[in-house]
């Protein structure tokens, strides 16, 4: 009788089919990579031990850096006992010395702080806090490296990391963009910058002319444009460039991003040594200032052969580079956008073997910016080319 009773109870109100079970695990693992998130990642482990189990073996995984915070604060109980030693150290070194510490250390603090980020609440996340750190401590916001975000994943075959912001300041209105690839070492970066940039109102007649000129141009000038200084443009770089601060700015960009890029090629030491799977990592941030590249060669190269590393400031040495640099007072795109003092950088290790702007792989110049600046590029090598060299630092 109670048996009758029991099937005609789940008769009437049968029992809830989980859909997500019927799915076979490589099915869920699609899903869980096109999530990517590596925050999400952590919640979705919280809910079953089936999640739990799937997702370390997810291979493309994005960890979004949501707060960069001083180490000097995470470690200001060992800062005052500290500091009269480091006082006394400064002191006897020569004065030169200590101008470099300083601007080097300003430039490159940001990416030291990279090494700790805010993870959120343990209260929002105590179920994923197996997968994020097994020591999460309960009601406060904890501080996680990439590192250690990571450390569960096994599987790991695509990395993107984003920081919160671009660290290089720039004036209001400016434009600075880079793109470094990097093995051990340097293989190349690519710079553009303006000292401005107007967006377009409306697209007509003056798109067309500047397609007209881009196409017919024979590589000194693809711009017949004045720099609105009066000064006719004719492909050279004009005097003024010299005399008014703009060939300082210049160097100023070019140093501080190759700075930036070795200060955050060496921070991903420890993540390529502890993942061995890895084929592709990009470190960028949500300003889309600075985007650092490594392919599966550059990963490989990276763990077989160790890194040059500057110990004073903790980033990747610079080799000595060979650049070449095209400048354009006035350059208009395309699509009506105009660049005031557009400046493009390439740079290569002075070892290397000269590459050409346009190889068998098409314009590896260009190709490090999305558009419009891929662009903008590709109208700057036509340009007259001013070669540069640059010593290791």
């Amino acid at each position: 009788m109670g048996s009758s009773k029991s099937d005609l109870r789940s008769t009437i109100y049968p029992e809830p089919v989980d859909h997500f079970d019927q799915l076979p695990d490589p099915v869920l693992l699609l899903i869980f990579n096109k999530i990517g998130d590596v925050k999400t990642l952590g919640r979705c482990c919280g809910v079953c031990s089936r999640f739990h189990s799937l997702v370390p073996q997810v291979d493309n995984v994005v960890v979004r850096v949501d707060c960069v915070i001083s180490d000097d604060d995470a470690s200001s109980s060992s800062s005052s006992s500290s500091s009269s030693s480091a006082a006394s150290s400064d002191k006897s070194r020569h004065p030169i010395s200590s101008l470099f510490r300083l601007v080097f250390l300003g430039l490159v603090k940001p990416f030291q702080s990279l090494t700790q980020l805010i993870s959120i609440s343990s209260r929002r996340c105590t179920a994923s806090s197996s997968l994020v750190d097994d020591d999460f401590e309960q009601n406060s916001v904890t501080h996680h490296s990439p590192t250690q975000v990571l450390k569960n994943f096994d599987e790991i075959k695509l990395l993107r990391i984003e920081l919160p912001s671009g660290e290089l300041g720039i004036d209001e209105g400016a434009l600075l963009k880079w793109r470094a690839d990097f093995g051990s070492t340097l293989d190349n970066c690519v710079i553009l910058g303006a000292s401005s940039v107007i967006q377009p109102v409306s697209i007509g007649n003056t798109t067309d002319l500047v397609e007209e000129q881009c196409g017919s141009g024979n590589g000194s000038n693809s711009n017949n444009l004045g720099d609105g200084n009066g000064e006719i443009d004719n492909g050279s770089i004009p005097e003024s460039f010299y005399t008014n601060g703009g060939l300082k700015l210049r160097v100023v960009w070019t140093i501080s991003s190759l700075i930036a890029a070795s200060a955050r090629h060496y921070l991903l030491q420890p993540i390529i040594a502890e993942h061995k799977k890895l084929e592709s990592l990009v470190l960028t941030d949500v300003d889309g200032q600075g985007v650092l590249c490594m392919n599966r060669e550059q990963l490989e190269e990276l763990r077989v052969k160790p890194l040059s590393a500057s110990s004073a400031s903790k980033r990747t040495m610079v080799p000595a580079l060979n650049m070449r640099l095209w400048y354009a007072p006035h350059l208009e795109l395309p699509d009506g956008t105009v660049l005031k003092g557009a400046t493009l950088v390439a740079i290569r290790p002075s070892e290397q073997p000269k590459k050409e702007v346009v190889g068998p792989d098409g314009n590896w110049v260009a190709a490090a910016f999305e558009e419009p600046y891929g662009t903008a590029a590709r109208m700057l090598v036509k340009r007259r080319t001013y070669c540069l060299e640059m010593n290791s630092f």
